[in-house]
């Protein structure tokens, strides 16, 4: 969440499409054929691509501060927070990952219903808020008010229509849109990071997160600008969590997978600057480690949804979340005090990591009929929140029980990427068939 960082796609069937043919399971063991007849979407031209400018825009500072998570930890761990402990630490950013997701299924059905301005207005402006706050917290409840609950909510209403809006203007180049859109997340995690490294050793911490609380506020205004819906207001949107859905067999293994996925994605994201300074790194040194793991990200968002687009959404999971799992294990965990190594991990994390952010959406998308499309994000994002809330501070606890040592925690994060790898292979197998030439 590197941060991940995606919510549910909130909007109902009538925001999605116009003119479908109704997905039919097929005879065999379940399976489904998503095939879908849709001629009405602009997929491309010049409005099309300034909404999802405009996402992008909403998404520097919902993802991008997401993906700011490491240094912030590690500098609140050096500095305001030495006190306490990694499990502490974590719930702070562990509830803003929990709160922009959770709670975009219930920022989902207000924008079916009402204009995009409802929404997007109030999170940008709730988002510079919570920086603003951020940069005179002293005392850990401050911390967890501000950027955890303030910014979480806050930003969860700047994803969520980002998101929901690129499904009004895209469909067979859905992934692609949104891969693009996301790929903000990486530069606002790349800036953010640098922002905070070079200027608050001269101006001090204070000014450097209001530097990026300003940044945030001219991208939310060009988000609030661009930002539009295509099609009308649907006002019998009504909830989007059911969890009756999850006795369809195909649904709740991909909600497992994407559980999984988002629990093991933002560990290495928020501790990689602590385990090299940990071993020895410079702290300025430690700090750049999220800005080039962010470098990683950005085409990592991007180029998975071209190629899902074409080779099968869940095909490209499978493989993105094995590498994941692989380079950790083989790299994260012989790097030691190898400054080389760990930077070389970072890289290449952050490039393989980012489908977990950009394909999860369309993921959902591939396993559902269209008029379930809006509920079902909302239930699998909702349920993954949790995945976030937790993962920190179970990391965090685990560091505090190896005496500080990050062996156990990068085992933790391998593990887990490998049971993520096992849901899209299971749910690809079951949902898609044995046949891996099928685009699924």
């Amino acid at each position: 969440m590197s941060g991940k960082g995606s919510p549910a796609v909130q909007s109902s069937p009538q925001t999605y499409i116009s003119h479908h043919v109704e997905p039919q399971p097929s005879l065999e063991s379940g399976q489904l054929d998503m095939s879908e007849e849709v001629d009405d979407y602009p997929d491309g031209g010049r409005d099309a691509w300034l909404v999802v400018f405009g996402a992008w825009c909403a998404m520097i500072p919902s993802m991008g501060l997401l993906n700011t998570i490491g240094v912030l930890q590690a500098w609140v761990w050096q500095h305001q927070l030495a006190e306490y402990t990694e499990f502490d630490i974590g719930w702070i950013f562990g509830l803003y990952g929990f709160f922009l997701y959770f709670a975009g299924a219930q920022v989902g059905p207000v924008f079916d219903a009402h204009d995009v301005r409802l929404v997007i207005v109030p999170g940008s402006v709730g988002v510079v808020a919570a920086i603003m706050i951020l940069s005179f917290c002293e005392e850990y409840y401050q911390f967890l008010l501000s950027f955890g609950v303030l910014g979480g909510l806050s930003a969860s209403c700047q994803f969520t229509p980002a998101i929901a809006t690129i499904g009004h203007w895209f469909s067979k180049r859905r992934a692609l849109a949104t891969g693009i859109a996301c790929t903000a997340g990486g530069i606002g995690g790349i800036v953010f990071p640098l922002i905070i490294l070079y200027t608050a050793p001269t101006i001090g911490y204070p000014w450097a997160i209001r530097i990026v609380g300003f940044i945030c506020l001219v991208a939310g205004c060009f988000a609030c600008v661009l930002l539009r819906k295509r099609l009308p207001h649907n006002k019998q949107a009504g909830a989007s969590i059911d969890l009756r859905a999850l006795k369809d067999t195909n649904y709740a293994l991909t909600t497992l997978a994407v559980w999984l996925v988002e629990f093991a994605v933002f560990i290495p994201y928020t501790y990689i600057s602590s385990y090299a300074i940990y071993q020895g790194v410079k702290p300025q040194h430690a700090y750049r480690l999220s800005a080039l793991l962010n470098v990683g990200a950005i085409p990592g968002r991007a180029l998975p949804g071209y190629v899902a687009d074409r080779w099968g959404y869940f095909n490209v999971m499978c493989i993105t979340s094995l590498t994941c799992a692989t380079f950790i294990f083989a790299l994260w965990l012989t790097s030691g005090a190898s400054e080389a190594a760990i930077t070389a991990f970072a890289i290449v994390f952050g490039f393989w990591s980012g489908a977990a952010i950009s394909l999860t959406p369309v993921c959902i998308g591939k396993v559902c009929k269209t008029e379930d499309y809006g509920k079902r994000s909302g239930t699998t994002f909702s349920i993954s929140s949790v995945a976030v809330l937790v993962a920190l501070p179970c990391a965090g606890a685990i560091i505090n029980a190896n005496g500080g040592g990050f062996t156990g925690l990068i085992v933790f994060a391998g593990a887990s990427y490998m049971a993520a790898f096992f849901a899209f292979l299971v749910t690809r197998v079951v949902a898609g068939g044995k046949n891996w030439r099928t685009v699924f």
